[in-house]
């Protein structure tokens, strides 16, 4: 007979997984995966842990705790650089979806169409493990593949951390999907810009929903690097999408997905440039 296990501490929680158990958090992912029968795994939800929860702010960066949720962050004062973020959540299901679902539950699921990952690449974010040894991994090495993280047995994602840029930045998210609320994307884009003297000093770039994870594009991002305002759009090219490896699938072709994508990054730097 399955055991549910619901601790109050991140010891606790560390302890009780030094057996086996699903983790469980806002459960939007957990509980549709299992509709029609019994859940026969020990569980531990992770929801009633306190320190697990919350933004907070130091000189260094931000801290968004793992439990977090798509509402809290949305309703957090939070500065431009996470506007990307914020309205890949409220792309993140219906308001109720919202109201429960976390920022590690979206990241430990590990969609290839996550809409939190690609804002999370673009904002150089790094995840915070707990476990027998605490470690911290950049945001693209703990995605590891489709439904696959660095998580390893015993371990916990406690935190994302996103550091403070050097410079004012903006950030933003567009997301194709075949109607406008409440489906799964066919491909997404995200962006970070750092001006200085209405020049781009420095842009960090993502792209999700295209390959089993979401991908950075090194070339765009060097491409964005000392361009004006107005020429931010025209700095796209198909040949920087080359970390990509869209799918043919029922919701779009690999060749639709690729033309998609280019209009939807140039669309996301003139809505950041203005």
């Amino acid at each position: 007979m399955a055991a549910y296990h619901r601790p109050r501490s991140l010891g606790e929680a560390l302890t009780a997984l030094a057996a086996p158990h699903v983790v469980l958090a806002g459960g939007t992912d957990f509980y549709p995966a299992r509709v029609g029968r019994a859940i026969d795994e020990d569980v531990l939800d992770i929801g009633g842990i306190a320190a697990l929860r919350g933004i907070t702010e130091d000189a260094a960066g931000w801290r968004l705790g793992a439990t977090t949720t798509w509402s809290e962050l949305i309703e957090a004062d939070l500065p431009p650089l996470f506007d990307g973020l914020k309205q890949a959540a409220r792309e993140v299901g219906g308001r109720q979806i919202q109201n429960v679902g976390t920022i590690a539950g979206n990241l430990c699921n590990a969609s290839p169409a996550a809409d939190g990952v690609p804002c999370l690449l673009a904002l150089d974010a790094a995840a915070e493990i707990a476990g027998p040894t605490a470690r911290r991994l950049p945001l693209g090495d703990f995605v590891t593949g489709a439904r696959q993280t660095a998580l390893q047995p015993g371990e916990l994602l406690a935190a994302i951390h996103v550091p403070r840029p050097a410079r004012p930045a903006r950030s933003g998210f567009l997301k194709l999907g075949a109607r406008r609320y409440l489906v799964i994307s066919i491909a997404m884009a995200a962006a970070v810009v750092e001006f200085e003297r209405d020049r781009v000093a420095a842009a960090r770039v993502a792209v999700g929903a295209c390959s089993p994870v979401a991908r950075r594009l090194p070339a765009l991002e060097a491409a964005l690097i000392g361009s004006g305002r107005k020429q931010l759009a025209a700095r796209v090219d198909a040949a920087q999408l080359a970390p990509l490896s869209p799918i043919d699938d029922v919701r779009g072709s690999a060749a639709y997905r690729r033309d998609a994508v280019v209009v939807l990054l140039r669309r996301l730097l003139e809505g950041l440039a203005s």
